[in-house]
């Protein structure tokens, strides 16, 4: 699998990646007296989420290249005045879920945001994408917060906005 910079032939590709899940499981945003807790919570029958289309991935996009092939995609785009490394959008195809891709793009990526004066990359998942939210902490990304209000008046209203962070600092 190579990992490099998005070239145009790579775009309709890139667009064309199906970056639906399903879970069985959900996060419950619950207040405490100091805070919030997550707490997992079983769904039956699971939750199936699909994204609707979107073709501008934006930022500065990587591939995870199988020959002509794009299996994976992450678009990054810094916020320099606090050296940010924002991860727009990161997708695996779902036949290549499961064997590292995602990682490996994650790591390409901070790699990227490190190479050029980022000291922290972060990223915005959904409370009900619980693959998402384990993939990134097995990738060193740590909980930093969250927002109840984030998706009001969208088709994810009820769903809580969880930011994650990863030193980039640190090797």
């Amino acid at each position: 699998m190579e990992l490099r910079r998005a070239r145009p032939a790579d775009l309709d590709q890139v667009a064309a990646l199906d970056d639906s899940f399903t879970t069985d499981t959900v996060l419950d945003v619950v207040v405490t007296a100091d805070g919030f807790a997550l707490r997992p919570a079983e769904v039956d029958p699971p939750l199936h989420k699909v994204f609707p289309p979107d073709d501008d991935p934006g930022g500065t996009v990587f591939v995870a290249a199988d020959g002509p092939r794009v299996r994976g995609f992450v678009a990054v785009e810094p916020e320099d005045w606090h050296r940010r490394l924002v991860i727009a959008r990161i997708t695996v195809a779902p036949g290549h879920r499961g064997r590292g891709i995602g990682r490996a793009l994650l790591d390409h990526a901070c790699a990227h945001g490190r190479e050029h004066g980022a000291s922290t990359a972060w990223l915005e998942t959904s409370s009900v994408n619980v693959p998402a939210v384990r993939a990134y902490e097995r990738a060193g990304f740590t909980l930093c917060g969250l927002d109840t209000t984030f998706y009001r008046g969208t088709p994810a209203a009820g769903e809580v906005a969880l930011f994650f962070a990863r030193d980039l600092q640190q090797p």
